[in-house]
């Protein structure tokens, strides 16, 4: 029987499959893992934004993951929209009752610009969810807003990295794609023992609806793999590069990423 490096994801469902737990899924399978998930919230969302959310109670978000971890377990585990202080709490304590290894994805700001955590809900985050990360995996903004440094350069990509673990995460991935506006994008594997940069061309496209979530998964997929930390990441960073390169086009605006591009043929 094959052995399936398993990935918890909790996170919010996403209707148009692009982002959230559907793209969590898809990237998790093509990767050669095994998805399962606790859903924090449904949300009402296509191309076009995100018309709704629908929050799940703390409760049934923990006996979703209590289950996944007392039956079939898990080798990492995920996070992504949490949505507000309560939940944040109760994932924490979730995490706290498993020893794989973490990747948070500190989900703020839906791409059309929709606000996904309260500002009150921030705070928790920054002293719960951050010193639990093996990995933590946020975007210019969302570095800013956890830290107060301004992220517009690569340099402030660097400063904003050290100061995260400085605040507890064991290492940070800080995206680039919303620095600069030049035709590459530079994003930064920071840990207490250096950095490693992962740069490339940037794509002119509007379907990259989900690339957070996806990139994240990713790494959560190859860390569940037994890959370490810097190989994660960097078969996470590829696979996501190809998949926006791929994209199928789909909606009328930001449209999702072809998550299934290595289970065809002709990769």
């Amino acid at each position: 029987m094959t052995s399936l490096g398993r990935v918890l994801i909790i996170a919010g469902s996403d209707s148009g499959g692009g982002a959230g737990i559907q793209a969590d899924v898809k990237a998790v399978t093509a990767l050669g893992c095994f998805a399962a998930t606790a859903i924090t919230a449904i949300t009402v969302q296509n191309t076009l934004g995100v018309h709704g959310v629908h929050p799940l109670p703390l409760d049934l978000i923990e006996a979703q993951a209590r289950a996944v971890l007392d039956d079939i377990g898990t080798d990492a585990i995920k996070t992504g929209m949490l949505g507000s202080t309560d939940v944040v709490e109760r994932v924490a304590a979730i995490l706290d009752s498993s020893d794989a290894p973490v990747v948070v994805d500190p989900v703020m700001i839906a791409k059309g610009g929709h606000p996904l955590l309260p500002d009150e809900a921030v705070e928790a985050v920054k002293s719960l969810m951050v010193p639990r990360a093996t990995l933590l995996t946020p975007n210019a903004p969302e570095a800013e807003a956890l830290t107060g440094l301004p992220v517009a350069d690569l340099d402030g990509q660097r400063r904003a990295g050290a100061f995260l673990i400085g605040m507890g995460a064991k290492a940070v991935l800080m995206k680039g794609g919303h620095v600069a506006t030049g035709d590459r994008v530079i994003d930064v594997l920071v840990t207490e023992d250096g950095e490693t940069l992962l740069e490339g061309e940037r794509v002119d496209t509007r379907h990259t609806h989900g690339t957070g979530c996806t990139l994240a998964s990713a790494c959560a997929a190859g860390l569940a793999k037994g890959l370490s930390l810097e190989a994660a990441v960097t078969e996470a960073w590829a696979y996501v590069a190809e998949a926006i390169r791929r994209a199928p086009g789909l909606g009328g605006g930001h449209g999702p990423l072809d998550h299934a591009w290595p289970m065809r043929g002709d990769r």
